[in-house]
């Protein structure tokens, strides 16, 4: 018997996981997925947002400027990369002017700090690769990039440490209400009668409260218990990543002027030192449909063109989509379900959603305590330490990892200097990598130029020996996505 059932390991729902911790809690996330951050988590712009985008007085507004706010100190106390680059909102042409002074007023109402509306002279001199079209921007100096898997991973392993339990490979296929004195009497002793039974492949998970945090499919849970019903639509975008050669193109987050569909194509680079462009808008049917389009590619080379020049395109390492979650009201839709006591809401959790999570953490950790009145967690661990990587360190940094542990000098992933001794820490970490996916998440194998072209055996040879794990049992990313499915004339395990 749970005091919470939390499903989805998506930065929401991590981030959720990890407030619940700070207190006295049995508390358990369900994740349908191999890993954690599988889902929109996982592709996304990485951008953390000032705060002037969402209307005033809405949630989005509110949670974004606080996780915006919260955002710098949590890297610090988590051990993941972020950095404040600042945002600017660009506009080409006298029409645009006012759009501008208005995202600027409302970003001050918002409570955002610092922003200023500059000419071509002043952003030519901060961004010399603008467009010949660009004319003025909105300046917002507290914007920024961090990288969604490090800070998804963190959360879940600080949330894993305080004693939160993860179910990964676990699908919730229904959730009901019940009354426990007929299916968990002994726990309706001691907690009274309302609670949630949490149907998965497995088995019954029981429960007081029942956390929404399913993304794409929070509509669906909600949906079962509640008659005020929600629609969320997937909303795909689809990305190019270019290559570290490119990185260096802008440094701020370079937006357009937005529009109904959200907030255009940017040019950012990433924490990683890559460049990223994107994304498209399309709603779509199907909840699954992270698939690119050639159209999609290049509506974005030439849309980003529009406000970045000289875009290095053939620098192109790979392309991607997510999936946003979309809500018919335009807005986050967080709290218990008005006839559903017990069921907590954290749904429609679209951009800006990643700046918002560690703020929409505290507010339905506080929600969920409340309502079952717990105490503060005495013994709450609030830091964590990532893995190191050496090619964030100097020389003698790197001589010292490797003199203690000479897996740190076995280079694996060349293109992003990744060595054994960080795929050994991203496999026997608490919620460690069992596929190709969740070592690349973790340290970046596999990321660089050649896409995983040269370190996936090594990657599998070292997954095989550690977990440890079959050959044809490794996948890409999860069930359904295996690597190798047999050897000609025998066992692939068997030998040569």
């Amino acid at each position: 018997m749970y005091d919470a059932v939390i499903i989805g390991a998506g930065v929401v729902g991590c981030a959720i996981a990890r407030e619940l911790s700070k207190f006295k809690i049995k508390a358990c996330v369900v994740e349908r997925e191999e890993d954690v951050c599988c889902g929109t988590s996982k592709a996304n712009s990485a951008i953390v947002h000032a705060g002037y985008d969402a209307e005033n007085g809405t949630l989005k507004a509110k949670l974004n400027v606080e996780g915006n706010a919260l955002m710098e100190q949590l890297s610090k106390d988590l051990d993941f990369p972020f950095k404040r680059n600042g945002s600017l909102v660009t506009c080409t042409g006298p029409e645009g002017l006012p759009v501008l002074e208005m995202l600027k007023a409302r970003g001050i109402k918002n409570g955002v700090p610092g922003l200023e509306i500059l000419n071509r002279e002043q952003l030519l001199a901060i961004e010399p690769n603008l467009s010949d079209q660009v004319i003025a921007a909105l300046y917002a100096p507290t914007g920024g990039i961090v990288c969604p898997f490090n800070l998804t991973i963190a959360l879940a392993e600080n949330a894993l440490a305080n004693g939160v339990e993860f179910r990964r490979n676990t699908q919730v296929t229904h959730v009901r209400p019940i009354d426990l004195s007929v299916e968990c009497p002994q726990a309706a002793l001691t907690f009274g009668a309302e609670g949630y039974a949490v149907e998965t492949g497995q088995e019954v998970i029981y429960t007081r409260t029942v956390i929404n945090a399913a993304g794409v499919y929070a509509d669906v849970f909600h949906n079962m218990v509640s008659s005020h019903k929600l629609h969320i639509t997937a909303r795909k975008g689809e990305y190019c990543l270019l290559d570290k050669g490119a990185g260096n193109h802008v440094s701020h987050t370079i937006f357009q002027l937005p529009n109904a569909m959200g907030k255009g194509v940017l040019v950012t680079p990433t924490v990683h030192g890559n460049l990223l462009v994107g994304p498209t808008a399309e709603d779509i049917e199907n909840k699954e449909g992270t698939n690119t389009t050639r159209k999609g590619l290049d509506y974005l080379t030439a849309k980003a063109g529009e406000s970045v020049k000289n875009l290095p395109m053939r620098q192109v390492i790979t392309s991607f989509a997510g999936l946003r979650a979309h809500e018919d009201g335009d807005e986050f839709v967080i709290g218990e379900a008005e006839d559903a006591p017990g069921f907590f809401d954290a749904a429609g959790i679209e951009s800006p959603g990643l700046t918002s999570a560690p703020a929409i953490g505290v507010m339905v950790a506080g929600l969920v305590a409340g309502k079952l009145e717990l105490e503060k967690n005495p013994d709450f661990i609030g830091t964590r330490k990532g893995i190191p990587h050496l090619d964030e360190m100097t020389m003698e940094a790197r001589a010292e990892l490797i003199r203690k542990n000479p897996a740190y000098g076995n280079i694996i992933c060349r293109c992003e200097m990744v060595s054994e001794g960080e795929i050994l820490d991203a496999i026997h970490r608490p919620l460690g990598a069992r596929s190709l996916d969740g070592v690349k998440r973790r340290v970046r194998a596999g990321m660089g130029r050649c896409q995983a072209g040269f370190c996936s055996p090594k990657t599998m040879e070292i997954l095989e020996r550690e977990v440890p794990l079959s050959m044809v049992e490794i996948t890409k990313s999860g069930p359904g996505s295996h690597i190798l499915v047999g050897r000609n004339g025998g066992d692939i395990n068997a030998g040569i």
